[in-house]
């Protein structure tokens, strides 16, 4: 039972015979374990070099346990500490096995996925295996699941795995996306909006992407995706994310305490001013946050007030010029967890 902590299981008789009757007679012991004083002797001498017995000297020579919760302690915790060095040797075997492999065969590069629930699972590996950052391109519908059904990012967000996510217009029109994403915001999730995306993609770490390939067609059949591994193209899918982050505008709930805090919009302006930038119509705001249309429009009146334009696209460009919408906003984090 106690193996995992370095004890044989004839150490584990002389210990638990200790700790349960305290006779620390060498003798005594060996009778009742039916061994000899020699062998006993010897595994209480083991025992005490592993600090679970204290040697009391003397005539007699005794031997007597020490509390359970002192003695096993740093063998737990040296047992922690391999565990988890022979994770991370592993890990490191398997990274190298990969890229034995795919040197060896090409089609280890890429792995087709088939089916929605496959598909979903790889996902969710993909997600609970980063290390450091996801990177995501949220078209309009959904292959394997929606956007408001992916419960591991905000479980990542809280272990401190930085989310970019560039959302496609058309999603932030869906019902329940633009309250969907504002949670994520509020989480710490870096987020951009664009008026289209070129694919579904999503990368962690810069050394796996899944990217779905093609749905499946009127119902039938089943949807499917490729898993990609470092190479060329994972290279290019991610210079193709960079590229489509920078043109992106930035969806923010916060401002960035300068003169914006003050005299601009307050944070429930500033996320819709970036809505708007965004290009999402007034209508969809409107529905999605529970507003009439009237009071959409009568807050952008005020925001164009504010910000002295006539015009909404002169409200985008004193929001730019007066730096209300200044970048991203990152949440502080705590370090990345394993």
């Amino acid at each position: 039972m106690l193996e995992a902590t370095g004890i044989g299981p004839e150490e584990e008789r002389v210990y638990r015979l200790l700790v349960g009757t305290f006779d620390s007679c060498p003798e005594n012991l060996a009778v009742k374990l039916d061994l000899t004083v020699e062998e006993t002797v010897k595994l209480l001498e083991s025992l005490h070099a592993k600090g679970l017995v204290s040697r009391i000297a003397g005539p007699d020579e005794r031997y007597e346990p020490m509390p359970p919760d002192v003695g096993f302690g740093p063998l737990l915790l040296s047992g922690q500490e391999s565990l988890e060095w022979a994770r991370n040797a592993v890990f490191q075997l398997s990274e190298e096995y990969r890229s034995s492999a795919r040197r060896r065969d090409a089609s280890q590069l890429v792995e087709v996925v088939t089916g929605a629930a496959p598909l979903r699972q790889q996902i969710r590996n993909l997600q609970l295996s980063a290390r450091h950052e996801i990177v995501w391109f949220c078209k309009a519908g959904h292959v394997a699941m929606t956007s408001a059904d992916n419960d591991e990012e905000l479980d990542m967000l809280a272990r401190g795995i930085r989310y970019r996510v560039i959302y496609e217009r058309a999603l932030l029109e869906e019902p329940g996306m633009i309250e969907s994403a504002a949670t994520s915001i509020r989480s710490g999730e870096i987020a951009r909006a664009t008026s289209t995306l070129p694919v579904r993609l999503a990368i962690a770490d810069g050394s796996l992407a899944l990217c779905p390939l093609v749905p499946a067609a009127d119902g039938l059949g089943e949807p499917t995706a490729a898993l990609i591994r470092q190479s060329s193209l994972l290279d290019a899918l991610i210079a193709l994310f960079e590229t489509h982050w920078e043109r992106s505008s930035p969806l923010q709930l916060t401002g960035d305490g300068g003169q914006a805090a003050e005299t601009g919009p307050d944070n429930d302006e500033l996320y819709l001013l970036s809505l708007l930038v965004a290009g999402v119509a007034d209508k969809a705001i409107a529905s999605q946050l529970g507003l009439s249309l009237r009071t959409v429009q009568r807050r952008v009146h005020d925001l164009m007030i504010k910000a002295g334009a006539d015009t909404r696209t002169q409200l985008a460009w004193h929001a730019a010029k007066l730096n209300w919408l200044p970048g991203d906003v990152e949440k502080p984090r705590s370090a990345p967890t394993s």
